[in-house]
């Protein structure tokens, strides 16, 4: 009351116009920088995006956008109905795959809906090359509200909150000040900022610690800091009689726009974001930001937010439809409120928050034909559905001890007994449901995210790229500068700026770096979290030197005071919050009172504190309470000496001087990796001897030419990374593709391409009518070839006897094509009439088309079995669900059934409750040996090459390790060749070993795929050059050795010598 009371004579003495101009004029200034930051920053989340748009048009990149832009056409030409009910035949031949069940239509039936409502004439092509860009600017915004809402709290008091309870959010029995208060400003309660604190405030032991020795001992430094400079230095709010802590706001605007900055042009969200790269990923980022802001949202105040944990519900389902990564979304947020319960933040509020969202969410979830009943079946959801449950149970427990005013011992016993039996009564009914195979598997992408290895045991999950685990190159390319400055902002926020919804950003943080670090590609995730933590640590500088320079912190609160608007409401909610606050702490003592005398004499005091509290407002008048609000908010200087604020204001300028050169960098380095980013690898430019540049256009010219001249019901086999590609440009049936659903299928696709020409062909006349073959070097089908032999080895498990690995398949010391791979169909049609004694029996294959640099080769499959391709056309041969149903996959024709009788179908390792037929072995046997071989492939290397000498009968000295493969010198001169120099993550990873100095790694790259000590840049450099660059001697040494040249010239002329470091004895 008696803050109340100073506050409201500071109020009154306070009302000279001139002197309340000052702040108005202030707070117009910083609103109007603030605008141009909030400008800046969307501008450039959409125009870095937009360098593959105005460099080679409005075309969509990559391979799995072909297949999103096909489903969208399809969409928007048929209706919701029909997409839903869609059975492709045109994938997965001769299996089908029904696409709407398989498929998160967020991003299909979004692009539609802009077409249908804002852009009608546009093309489907078009809108799908804009949405990346487009969605990229939303994510941008609702980062910032994000970062807003987390930093938004006030200090000195809990607001809305009892700080007795030692909590930021109140208990259950006290998480709000009373209930007539409640419902005459529930507006204010909803909608009041809490307090900070710190974490270890909340944390058993630690707190008892943090009080008796932390707090004391900073608070004699910050006394010894006044007495002997007369100023905290900033480090704490002004405490002065014209100043009030409950209205010391944090810089969160501040911190809300850097983060904006930061998202709009971080590279961790730009991989996923660039126009044209049309990917569930570019609008999840939105959905997920989205479902973040209003979770935390939610949890603002001490009264629950029913709309906003509606809204959080309502953007979790568009996360669900939007791509498979909600499931991180929602176990996170689960997490965080299980977090906040083990703290002792549990509150009504709390419980109903979670409640909503939860129930709310899943139940549109499960509208979702993709998800369907997997929230409340599978392993990798599970956690969210306990966290609900048990939230149920401590609500029930409190309601209880609220009715029935049981003591703290009464209250402990009732949990024991509640929660005993709630466990009892599910591990009976868990031990039910997983005999019953309830519960699905984990998937490969999951489980490999907590296996202690750095693969899954899939040999198709291992073969892409993207799964493998992240090192701290990876960060420091996709994060830059913000890898040091989000363990800032980490601290900031978890010993400083503590409360219910900035305690998401710690849990979100420690959650993304852990799954990132396990799987490279979910750097993704970590682009908001890094934004915001960054954009707090910069905010809280740039306030630091603000309340130097000016003496307080420019607060937009007096300018919309001065308007006569929400900062005059403002002003009487701090009030009555106060005046709630009162009311609540005045109604614990009444219940700890032990005698009616005390009773009595508490209750008089309570109701003549209401009567201060109501006369104080009805005194306020209308000018009264707009001079309040531009008061409070702008506050008065700080009364801080001269020199100490110089002092201070120095060091700010000498830190922003300092940050000037890393800002640029990383402004320059976002946009320069946007530029790399936005090359699409269907097309690709390149330069000629004469330094001209070309467009190398082969892809899209081989799909062109299936198009146009083959028949519509051609078939198309090739590696299923082509599927979309084939499908959705040329528009012809393919064998596979990228949603990889089916191992046993792909794994024939494999045995098809990897087996002798003979046997290939022989699987091949049954399935397809051409086969398509990316050629060219660099990450041609040949260098995929070992993957293809391991997954297909993985269900035909003779094709590489004793050696999941397959080390047997690829080339050998001299760089010559292993038997195997020399008499495979793949290798026999890459190579041939290219190299001496290569050529394709001509009765089975001929070759129709090759492009003009020769990137893709198309061979027609002779003597095709028109009866197999009958047999699967024919309705009758559909396994259809139910008579006229619309779901009716394909089968194999007969004539393939002796070879798929062969096969062993894939047993995932998560498949736990998978039951085992009669005579079935256990896999778990060929797991460990791929395991074991992928992480030793130095022995995996010398078992096979004793197994080839023992099947041979030779004899030889054993080598101790692999050597590495010379190319041969018209390889090497392909792979100098400036058409194939590109960007691509093999250069990223090579750089990243060189960078790193990790030789072993390095050689044993180089044995695995000798062409990497050839592979050049777009700019023309390579291996050498950033060898020499870096003084890696032991590196320059080996390159030497395969055969580097050190003489090459890059684009620039630049020769590796010319920027050598290395020693001169080399």
């Amino acid at each position: 009351h008696q803050s109340i009371q100073s506050n409201h004579k500071t109020i009154k003495t306070n009302n000279n116009p001139h002197t309340s101009m000052i702040p108005f004029i202030l707070s117009a200034v910083y609103a109007a920088g603030l605008g141009n930051v909030l400008y800046f920053a969307l501008q450039q989340a959409y125009e870095i995006r937009m360098h593959s748009i105005h460099e080679y048009g409005r075309v969509i990149h990559e391979f799995d956008p072909y297949f999103n832009y096909r489903a969208t056409e399809y969409l928007w030409q048929h209706g919701w109905y029909e997409f839903r009910t869609w059975f492709d035949y045109m994938s997965w031949y001769p299996l089908g795959r029904p696409v709407g069940t398989t498929i998160y239509p967020g991003m299909q039936v979004s692009s539609v809906l802009i077409k249908q409502f804002i852009l009608p004439t546009w093309s489907i092509n078009d809108i799908c090359c804009f949405v990346p860009a487009w969605f990229g600017v939303l994510a941008t915004a609702m980062t910032a509200l994000l970062a807003y809402e987390c930093m938004v709290g006030t200090y000195g008091r809990a607001s809305g909150s009892t700080s007795s309870t030692g909590t930021g959010s109140g208990t259950t029995s006290t998480g709000s000040a009373s209930n007539s208060t409640q419902n005459t400003s529930t507006k204010n309660t909803k909608n009041a900022p809490q307090e900070f604190q710190t974490i270890l405030n909340d944390i058993p032991i630690v707190k008892q610690l943090y009080q008796a020795i932390v707090v004391p001992l900073v608070r004699e430094i910050l006394q010894l800091l006044q007495k002997y400079t007369g100023s905290t230095w900033g480090l704490v709010p002004s405490t002065s009689s014209t100043t009030t802590n409950t209205l010391w706001s944090t810089p969160a605007l501040e911190s809300a726009l850097v983060a904006a900055v930061i998202m709009s042009m971080v590279p961790a969200h730009l991989m996923r974001s660039v126009a044209g790269g049309y990917d569930n990923e570019s609008i999840a980022m939105f959905a997920m930001t989205s479902t973040f802001y209003c979770w935390c949202r939610s949890l603002r105040g001490t009264t629950p937010n029913i709309c906003w944990s509606i809204t959080a519900a309502v953007a979790y389902f568009y996360m669900v439809a939007a791509w498979g990564g909600y499931v991180f979304v929602l176990n996170l947020v689960g997490v965080h409120a299980t977090v906040l319960v083990l703290l002792g933040r549990y509150s009504t509020k709390l419980h109903r928050a979670y409640t909503i969202f939860y129930g709310v969410g899943t139940l549109l979830a499960i509208q979702v034909p993709v998800v369907g009943w997997t929230p409340l079946k599978s392993m990798e959801q599970i956690g969210p559905l306990l966290a609900f449950l048990a939230f149920q149970i401590i609500e029930f427990v409190e309601m209880q001890k609220r009715r029935r005013r049981l003591s703290w011992k009464q209250a402990w016993l009732l949990r024991l007994q509640v929660f005993g039996g709630a466990a009892l009564l599910a591990l009976c009914l868990a031990a039910i449901l997983v005999n019953a195979g309830y519960f699905g598997p984990i998937s490969s992408r999951v489980r490999g995210l907590f296996v202690k290895h750095t693969k899954t045991g899939n040999p198709l999950v291992d073969s892409v790229a993207e799964h493998q685990p992240a090192n701290a190159g990876a960060y420091f390319q996709y994060l830059d500068v913000l890898v040091y400055l989000c363990p800032v902002g980490l601290g900031l926020v978890g010993l400083q700026y503590f409360h219910d919804a900035s305690s998401f950003l710690v849990v979100y943080g420690v959650a993304a770096y852990y799954f990132s670090a396990k799987m490279v590609r979910l750097i993704l995730l970590t682009a908001p979290i890094a934004s915001v933590l960054s954009g707090i640590a910069i905010a809280h500088l740039w306030a630091w030197g603000m309340t130097a320079l000016l003496g307080q912190r420019p607060s937009l609160m007096a300018l919309f005071g001065n308007f006569g608007g929400d900062g005059a409401d403002t002003a009487t909610d701090v009030v009555v919050e106060v005046k709630a606050v009162v009311a609540s702490k005045n109604k614990e003592s009444s219940k700890n009172n032990q005698t009616g005398k005390r009773n009595k004499k508490q209750n008089k005091n309570d109701n003549n504190d209401d009567d201060d509290d109501a006369a104080l407002l009805l005194a306020a008048s209308t000018q009264e309470k707009a001079d309040a609000a531009a008061a409070a908010a702008a506050t008065t200087p700080i009364p801080e000496a001269i020199p100490v604020r110089v002092i201070r204001f120095a060091l700010f300028v000498a830190a922003l001087f300092y940050m000037k050169d890393s800002a640029q960098g990383f402004y320059e380095k976002c946009h320069e990796l946007s530029h790399h980013m936005s090359h699409p690898t269907i097309i690709q430019k390149g330069r000629t001897r004469n330094g001209e540049e070309v467009i190398i256009d082969d892809y899209r010219e081989a799909y062109w030419w299936l198009r146009d001249n083959t028949p519509q019901d051609a078939r198309v086999m090739a590696w299923w990374d082509y599927g979309y590609q084939i499908a959705g440009i040329a528009n012809r049936t393919t064998i596979a593709d990228g949603n990889t659903w089916n191992h046993e299928h792909i794994a024939l696709l494999g045995r098809a391409l990897t087996s002798p020409l003979k046997d290939g062909h022989r699987i091949a006349r049954h399935l397809a009518d051409y086969i398509l073959i990316w050629t060219g070097g660099g990450g041609d089908d040949v260098a995929k070839s070992p993957h293809m032999r391991r997954i297909a080895n993985s269900v035909y498990r003779f094709l590489c006897p004793n050696d999941p690995t397959c080390r047997a398949f690829g080339v050998d010391q001299t760089g010559q094509p292993t038997p195997d791979m020399r008499a495979s169909l793949l290798y026999q049609l890459h190579s041939h009439q290219l190299q001496a004694g290569i050529e394709a029996d001509k009765n089975r294959f001929k070759l129709v088309y090759q492009t003009e640099r020769g990137k893709v080769r198309i061979f027609k499959i002779l003597s095709v079995s028109k009866e197999s391709k009958a047999w699967v056309r024919d309705p009758a041969n559909m396994l259809c669900d139910a008579p006229g149903s619309w779901f009716c996959p394909g089968q194999y024709p007969p004539a393939l059934q002796k070879i798929l009788s062969e096969k062993k179908d894939f047993a995932q390792l998560e498949d736990f409750n998978k039951k085992k037929a009669a005579g079935e072995k256990d896999d778990s046997e060929y797991t460990k040996k791929y395991l074991e071989n992928l992480n030793n492939p130095e022995a995996a290397a010398r078992a096979a090459k004793d197994a080839e000498r023992s099947g041979s009968g030779k004899k030889g000295k054993k080598s101790n390790k692999p050597s590495i493969v010379h190319l041969h010198k018209e390889d090497i001169a392909m792979m100098n060749n400036p058409e194939a120099w590109d960007d691509n993550m093999m250069t990223t990873a090579v750089w990243e070993v060189i960078n790193a100095n990790d030789i072993r790694g390095y050689r044993d790259m180089l044995i695995e795929n000798p062409e990497l000590a050839h592979i050049r840049s777009k700019d023309g450099r390579g291996p050498m050059w950033w060898a020499h660059e870096y003084g890696r001697t032991d590196f320059v040494k080996m390159l030497k050795k395969v055969g580097v040249a050190e003489d090459l010239m890059d684009v620039k002329g630049v020769t590796p010598l010319s920027l050598s470091t290395v020693k001169e004895e080399l």
